[in-house]
Parts: C-alpha cells; sequence; structure tokens
C-alpha cells in the first residue's frame, strides 16, 4: 500500500505516504477529561481516542495547526518525542521550543518548509484560517491551514492533501484554490464550535459545504464534529448540506480508527 490515512479522533489523523509518517493537531485525552481552551474555558471530551499515544509509529514530523487544549493536549506534551518536528504556527513554535520541543517549526501564511526521506519530500505550506469572527480574531490563538504535497525523488508531486485547520469561512480562504487548483485530499474541521455558548469559532455544517464548494477537492473527509461538548453543529448537519449543493461524491465518511488507502492522485479508497 503506497500510504494510508487514519481518523484517530477530533482533528487527529494519521497520515502515512510515501515513507512519511504525520499526525495531525494531536488530542489524546480520554472521555470526561477536560481540554483547556484559554482564559478559564474548558471543554469535556465526549469521545476516546482510537489510538493511544503510546501505540503511534515513530513520526516524522507533527502538523499543528494551532494551539488549543482540544489540538495539542498534556497527553501530546509529555508523550511525544522531544525531537518530533512539529510544524505549526510562529505563536505555537515559539510556546512548545520553550517547553523543550526544539525542532519545532513556525510558519507565517503562504510560508514553506520541507522534509525530506529516502523516498522524495513533503512540501507544507501555511495557509489563512480564521478562528473567530471580527475583533474577536485577536483574542484566540493565531492558526493556519496547511497543504502537504508529497514527492517523489523527481520532487514532481504525487499527492496533495490540504488540512483546513479550525476556520471560519473567510474571504482570505479565496486564495487557496487559486494557488492550488488540484487538491486530491482534503481534511475539514467541523463542529460548529461556540465559545461562550454563542461565538461560532469553527465552521458548521453549512459553511463546510461552503468551504468544500470553494476549495474543490477531489475527496473530502470531515473530522472534529463531535468529540467536545463546545461542538454544536453534528456531522448529520455538514451531511445535510453536502447533499443539498450535490457534492455527496466528494465526502468520504471515516469512524474513528478506521483506515483507508491513500493513492497518488484523486485517493482514499
Amino acid at each position: 500500500m503506497k500510504g494510508s490515512l487514519q481518523f484517530i479522533g477530533n482533528a487527529t489523523v494519521l497520515i502515512r505516504y510515501n515513507g512519511f509518517t504525520l499526525l495531525t493537531d494531536p488530542n489524546f485525552l480520554h472521555r470526561g477529561q477536560l481540554a483547556y481552551l484559554g482564559y478559564g474555558l474548558a471543554s469535556r471530551r465526549l469521545t476516546d481516542p482510537a489510538v493511544e499515544i503510546e501505540d503511534l509509529p515513530p513520526l516524522d514530523a507533527v502538523v499543528l495547526s494551532h494551539m488549543h487544549g482540544d489540538h495539542w493536549d498534556r497527553v501530546a506534551r509529555k508523550g511525544l518525542d522531544k525531537a518530533t518536528p512539529i510544524i505549526t504556527t510562529t505563536a505555537a513554535a515559539g510556546r512548545l521550543r520553550r517547553g523543550g520541543f526544539r525542532a519545532s517549526v513556525g510558519l507565517e501564511h503562504w510560508q514553506q518548509h520541507e522534509l525530506h526521506g529516502p523516498g522524495g519530500l513533503v512540501k507544507i505550506t501555511a495557509l489563512p484560517a480564521r478562528h473567530a469572527p471580527g475583533p474577536a480574531e485577536a483574542l484566540l490563538p493565531p492558526v493556519i491551514g496547511t497543504m502537504l504535497e508529497f514527492c517523489n525523488r523527481d520532487e514532481r508531486v504525487e499527492l496533495t492533501m490540504h488540512i483546513s485547520g479550525d476556520t471560519l469561512l473567510d474571504r482570505r480562504l479565496d486564495a487557496i484554490p487559486r494557488r492550488f487548483p488540484d487538491i486530491d485530499l482534503a481534511v475539514v474541521h467541523l463542529g460548529g464550535t461556540k465559545l461562550l455558548g454563542t461565538m461560532l469559532v469553527t465552521m458548521d455544517g453549512e459553511q463546510g459545504a461552503a468551504w468544500v464548494d470553494l476549495i474543490r477537492p477531489h475527496t473530502v473527509v470531515p473530522v472534529h464534529y463531535d468529540d467536545y461538548t463546545v461542538f454544536s453543529s453534528p456531522l448529520d448537519d455538514f451531511r445535510h448540506h453536502i447533499e443539498q449543493a450535490g457534492l455527496s461524491g466528494k465526502v468520504v465518511y471515516l469512524e474513528r480508527g478506521e483506515v483507508r488507502e491513500l493513492v497518488p492522485h484523486h485517493l482514499v479508497r
């Protein structure tokens, strides 16, 4: 098998392709435990991760969209090898380096970092994201989406994967499909997360469907929709709007723990 994608839970996905093993937004808290979101806010986990952190394979890197307790938790902080490169925002990278993760790399929007291996390389590009409406954005940690371009030894791109990060639908995302018009797979963070019960800070089902229509990936895997009490938009909300938009053929729904094969261009089978 050339590669695989495994949904572990929340926004945590294990990606293996062309000899690389990457983990996104590591969240290994268990059901009933609290994730801390800043300003004294917390959310209780409603599910268990499908994989325990000690059962992970060796990682080439972690791709971290932002520093929130449901994306980087105390289990990850204690359990991950501190030599692991963590590709994230500049703000999160600074905190991580101070915490001993000295290989952390901070990227501004559109900056790129490369990982090299015997089978080729992975180009990781930081993309725009907006985690809160209006001035409230300044109150939340900076966030990035990412584009992963898996290249062979000749540096030819074989597989393009977009991780949305925690974002709302926003005009700054319009540049993504212009720069990356042929995206094989997109992992989209949903959930309609509401802080203080009112402020929407991640896409709900309606925004998620509009995001799929904007980004135009060949295949979409939804994540980050029912693991915490702050989520207000269940997966069925996304499914409903996807069906209304005529986009059902693009979406692959994975159960926690499920593994799907990744193949070069137009994947997940």
